[in-house]
């Protein structure tokens, strides 16, 4: 049986124990695990049937910890990070040997974040050593934005769920890697490339990982197909989508929805006031929500492809690979 509640003291018993537990974060919530803990780390990858070949993200609360994940190269990158910490910024810099390679996937560098969520940040502070933490569902599906989302998937195999409310930005973080010419973003998030851009002043550009095979992706979430729902989903021009699947019940997700025809079973609009922040929060849910649906199809409108708006297509894309 998986408990669900708010006891942080609890849910510190278990990780210190070596146990995992489901961490709300203001992203999504985390499967979590002692990073130093190559037992506890290894529960991770069982548990959400991920390949070991994926690296995960480590969760610490300041940025003394977080030097200790890094060598003096990667330090100077953590201090500018400090502008976005806490929030949904994730940094990839070279490793220190205190991070096992279990949690980089052999790399030599280490993804870092400090999240910002009350809860969170008071369990990490109590802990004496960092989390790491994908997203709390199985491997490639949608992730998961409240403590239900995570027992509808891992209730019955986790012993533990700290409940922390709904995730209030609702898509994972962004992953940079920086360099001293360039920062590169490797997932695309709630921070966007233009604030990137203004405050490390320097050129951002993007990388993508084309394939879902065993060739090592620098960072999570690059995989080609991810974040899927059971239903087929196709992702692009709504109008287009609904003339190619008039004879099939479909449901519809999107932005400021109007006029859909009557083979839409069931529309779910993201933002009826256009506020990609909005959109974003409730994106997950609302796939959720359409899986479990009457729709043998799902048709996913394609979002203005600019800040928060690239970060939900870059999510719809992945979605609708097979």
């Amino acid at each position: 049986m998986t408990e669900c509640n708010n006891d942080i003291a609890a849910a510190t018993r278990l990780l210190t124990a070596g146990q995992v537990v489901a961490i709300p974060t203001e992203t999504v919530y985390g499967l979590a695990a002692n990073a130093y803990d190559t037992d506890a780390v290894l529960r991770v990858f069982s548990t959400k049937q991920r390949p070991l070949f994926n690296p995960l993200i480590v969760h610490t609360d300041s940025l003394e910890k977080a030097f200790e994940l890094t060598t003096d190269a990667g330090k100077e990158h953590l201090e500018k990070a400090m502008h976005f910490w806490p929030g949904p910024l994730t940094v990839l810099v070279p490793k220190s040997e205190k991070v096992h390679d279990l949690v980089t996937a052999g790399s030599p560098l280490v993804a870092i974040r400090i999240p910002d969520h009350p809860m969170c940040l008071q369990l990490l502070s109590g802990l004496p050593f960092p989390l790491a933490a994908p997203s709390a569902n199985r491997f490639g599906a949608i992730s998961p934005t409240t403590a239900d989302h995570v027992l509808a998937q891992l209730g019955g195999t986790i012993p533990m769920v700290l409940d922390g409310g709904p995730c209030q930005v609702g898509l994972e973080s962004t992953i940079i890697k920086p360099s001293e010419d360039a920062v590169q973003v490797l997932r695309k998030g709630a921070i966007t490339a233009s604030m990137l851009e203004q405050h490390f002043n320097k050129p951002v550009n993007f990388q993508q990982h084309n394939s879902n095979e065993a060739t090592n992706p620098e960072a999570p979430g690059m995989l080609k197909s991810h974040y899927a729902p059971d239903t087929p989903l196709f992702f692009g021009d709504l109008k287009q989508l609904l003339l190619a699947h008039r004879d099939t019940p479909l449901g519809v997700l999107g932005m400021q929805l109007q006029d859909l025809p009557p083979a839409v079973v069931h529309a779910i609009d993201i933002s009826p006031t256009g506020d990609l922040k909005e959109a974003a929060r409730n994106l997950f849910s609302a796939l959720r929500a359409l899986d479990q649906s009457d729709a043998q199809v799902i048709l996913a409108d394609s979002f203005p492809d600019y800040d928060l708006g690239m970060a939900i297509n870059d999510r719809l894309q992945r979605a609708a690979m097979r």
